[in-house]
């Protein structure tokens, strides 16, 4: 009765810790450094710095960014559309993110959701996004962005 007793505690005990300690660990920290990718992302989405901007991204040919009803996959061509679409700062604007919510996967993968809103001369655009992330070495890189307008 004592050993089902034993093997009883070690399955509840079991069960409920993280799947990994590591992981349970560098969840806090791996929020924190996003949140901080997006924050500089933003800020040089301000100071009208588009390639600062796709710093955030992996720069590999698979990334995949979706908007508007259509895909474009790779980083350069990403990159392009940027620049075609917002081909000075008036038409950038000022970037705001709110309502971030990040989601630590695992230790190298995350999802962020959030609202981005364009504070223009003549409107203001908004919508959500959500980002994908992979962590390679020690930085987290978007590798998937799928953002929605609202207006």
């Amino acid at each position: 009765m004592k050993s089902h007793a034993i093997l009883f505690l070690a399955t509840v005990l079991f069960a409920s810790a993280p799947a990994s300690p590591l992981a349970a660990a560098e969840e806090p920290s791996a929020a924190r450094y996003i949140t901080s990718l997006l924050t500089v992302q933003c800020a040089a989405w301000n100071r009208g710095d588009i390639d600062q901007f796709m710093q955030a991204y992996a720069q590999t040919d698979t990334l995949r960014f979706a908007s508007g009803g259509s895909v474009t996959l790779g980083w350069r061509p990403t990159l392009e559309g940027y620049k075609q679409r917002y081909p000075d700062k008036a038409t950038m604007g000022t970037l705001a993110f709110t309502e971030l919510e990040i989601t630590v996967l695992a230790p190298d993968a995350a999802i962020a959701f959030g609202r981005w809103t364009l504070t223009r001369g003549k409107d203001k655009p908004t919508g959500l996004f959500t980002l994908t992330l992979r962590k390679t070495g020690t930085q987290w890189r978007i590798i998937q962005d799928h953002t929605s307008s609202g207006s």
